[in-house]
């Protein structure tokens, strides 16, 4: 095995793409959960929910009614309609559903926008901390991620300022996620538009990651679509509607670029699931949309919890979070390694969080991750377990 190993050549962009940390930490909160231990599971981006009845029903229904071929590369034409209408009752905004593909998740959308923009040695602004694959999906296409410092006076975002003060002649793309993993921060319309600006001066793209759209508490997001054509916006039906395990997403594209991401989405991937399409229509029917409305509500009493319960750890929360489930807690009074601490908290006390080295190089070892993906009640235990580690430290 190990001259097998020796001869097998291992790409070097290898070398830039990191283990993702949080799956780390759910492989190691199934060590601990086997040993029959009950653990809180703070760490995955995935709340407790499940997708939505109609949605679940529809894709019965589905399977008994259609048969599950290839659908277009860009998404079943009634679904990107049905995109186009949620735009347009949701935001205000009309995005024709011929600038809509249907993809296989958000994943899928970011590497279809990356490969028909960048070229190997291209460089991306993007905010640091920030989600992990967004850099690791741009190493893998040759082009090289620019992580700006954010910090909370910026509420964690790249803003027009700092990113005219780091475009250079490499750069070709500013990327921003609003709200943002793994902070929960949104950027502000006004700031959005500058941004967008920026880029059209550039000759450069702007391209928002929308994904958490519709889980934000006591404001409701702008969409980035509106500040023009030649905006790229990227969002999926993971979060908002609960399908995470049925990896369906879309990309919203300037006209001008929407043969070309077919062209590449025809090679790349042939289609989006066929089931996970029929499903989703279910997703913009009133019945549906009750439900994530609902679930919004009851995020938002977990944030309105965990917060102040993190404050009185000793925890930093510098900028309480508009969006998402997340909060990004700046440990720093506890610890000079978030990445042990995560651990030890995990081994000790039986919580799982995400160490902030997923998250970028901007003083990683202040910070952890806490995703409120657990009812009220499962919180509350996970903070008196947390209480009881650290007194006995």
């Amino acid at each position: 095995m190990n001259d097998l190993a020796a001869r097998l050549h291992v790409a070097a962009r290898m070398a830039h793409i990191a283990p993702f940390e949080v799956m780390e930490i759910q492989k190691l909160a199934r060590q601990v959960e086997a040993q029959g231990h009950d653990v809180v599971r703070l760490e995955i981006g995935e709340p407790d929910f499940r997708t939505p009845a109609p949605v679940v029903e529809a894709a019965k229904k589905a399977l008994d009614t259609h048969p599950m071929f290839y659908t277009s590369a860009m998404g079943l034409p009634e679904l990107r309609e049905a995109i186009s209408g949620f735009y347009r009752d949701r935001y205000g905004v009309e995005v024709p559903a011929s600038r809509i593909a249907v993809t296989a998740g958000s994943s899928g959308a970011l590497l279809l926008a990356f490969g028909v923009l960048l070229d190997p040695g291209d460089g991306v602004l993007l905010a640091d901390p920030g989600y992990p694959c967004n850099r690791h999906f741009m190493r893998a296409l040759g082009a090289v991620p620019r992580p700006v410092a954010v910090g909370a006076e910026t509420k964690y975002q790249l803003t027009a300022d700092l990113a005219r003060r780091h475009w250079d002649a490499t750069t070709r793309m500013a990327m921003v996620a609003s709200p943002s993993n793994p902070t929960g921060t949104l950027v502000e319309a006004k700031e959005m538009a500058s941004l967008a600006a920026l880029a059209r001066e550039k000759g450069g793209t702007l391209l928002a990651d929308e994904i958490y759209h519709g889980l934000t508490y006591g404001v409701d997001a702008r969409t980035a679509a509106e500040c023009g054509e030649d905006v790229i916006v990227i969002n999926s039906f993971s979060k908002y509607f609960q399908m995470t395990g049925w990896r369906l997403g879309w990309l919203v594209v300037p006209p001008s670029l929407a043969r070309e991401v077919e062209t590449l989405a025809q090679n790349l991937f042939i289609s989006p699931s066929a089931v996970a399409q029929h499903a989703a229509l279910a997703c913009f029917s009133p019945a549906t949309l009750a439900i994530p409305e609902e679930r919004r509500a009851e995020l938002d009493a977990r944030r309105r919890f965990l917060v102040p319960a993190l404050e009185s750890l000793g925890f930093g929360v510098p900028v309480v979070p508009q969006g998402a489930f997340y909060v990004y807690a700046d440990c720093s009074r506890l610890t000079g390694d978030s990445f042990a601490f995560a651990r030890e908290i995990l081994a000790r006390a039986h919580v799982a969080v995400t160490p902030g080295r997923d998250f970028g190089a901007n003083a990683p070892e202040r910070h952890i991750r806490i995703a409120y993906t657990q009812p009220v009640a499962r919180l509350e235990e996970a903070i008196a377990r947390i209480r009881r580690f650290l007194s006995e430290r």
